[in-house]
């Protein structure tokens, strides 16, 4: 049998296991979310049931909003940043992240039937604006350096990165869809006479005075009833006056395991996109499994 060192076996083998299995997983993942994006059908603000949903439409400006990009200062309504440290050690030169981040500024989308309002946290977010450029300035609109410093600090190189959504670009949405409203629930009108109850209850001195019609200090079963009555009264009225404010369409990343995607660009060019990372991880598995395959024959002779 072939003599080879433990630490090293396991060490490369621990490797192409993993590359094997990420690879696995990134193909699975990729196949999963673009058919999800293919067969979930394109659905109208107006009419759209509430869940996972498909939207495509136009970005519009939140009134009183005034976002600018952190490395640019363009006017936006969406921005992501990165800011990369350039290193060199002996022959290791490699770009270094030293600050990120992204805007949670919601977004307006409008596809000629209404607007929906988005929660960008926890999406998969493609803009089609990406601007990226280096200095010697840690932040480009940052101060600049000088006197001795500034000398002392001048071979140091960023990369900058920025990416941004701007009004009127078109936006393809995909992800949880839920409408605000009494108009668009259903009343409950147990529940909700139970509801108010409840928020009588804590303020009991007050419930006493309004329904202690023999000031004993106590409710009896026919001031109970009055209680209810009433209560059933206020909700119903509560529920007429939520009904008569507008629909709020909202739409947040899904609960499940569902991809929840902005873009700029459309659904047939996403798919593309996540089947070549299909393609990608499969090609990872084999070649992970196929080396994984070989050190156990190695090992074995």
């Amino acid at each position: 049998m072939m003599q080879v060192d433990p630490f090293g076996f396991f060490f490369t083998l621990t490797f192409t296991l993993g590359a094997c299995l990420g690879g696995a997983w990134w193909c699975l993942r990729g196949w999963s979310q673009a058919r999800h994006l293919l067969d979930t059908p394109t659905s109208k603000i107006r009419s759209a049931a509430q869940g996972y949903v498909e939207l495509y439409g136009v970005l519009e400006a939140l009134p009183d909003m005034q976002l600018r990009g952190p490395l640019t200062g363009k006017p936006c309504l969406w921005w992501r940043f990165r800011i990369e440290e350039y290193r060199s050690s002996g022959k290791k030169r490699s770009w270094r992240v030293i600050e990120s981040g992204a805007s949670d500024a919601w977004l307006r989308l409008v596809d000629g039937t209404g607007e929906c309002l988005i929660d960008p946290r926890g999406a998969e977010i493609r803009a089609a604006v990406r601007d990226v450029w280096e200095g010697n300035l840690r932040h480009p609109l940052g101060p600049a350096k000088t006197g001795l410093f500034g000398f002392l600090t001048s071979g140091q190189r960023y990369r900058y990165s920025e990416e941004r959504f701007h009004v009127g670009q078109p936006l393809y949405a995909i992800g949880d869809f839920r409408t605000r409203g009494a108009a668009q629930q259903g009343f409950d009108r147990h529940a909700a006479q139970g509801e108010v109850i409840r928020e009588w209850k804590g303020d009991y001195v007050g419930l006493l005075r309004r329904f202690d019609s023999d000031g004993n200090g106590e409710l009896d079963e026919q001031e109970w009833n009055r209680v209810r009555l009433a209560a059933q009264l206020e909700a119903e009225d509560r529920h007429r006056q939520k009904a008569s404010e507008p629909a709020r369409h909202q739409m947040a990343k899904p609960g499940e395991r569902q991809p929840f995607v902005l873009s700029n660009s459309g659904e047939d060019e996403l798919a593309r996109s996540f089947y070549w990372q299909a393609a990608g991880g499969a090609v990872l598995c084999l070649v992970g499994a196929l080396a994984t395959a070989w050190l156990l024959g190695v090992q074995h002779w």
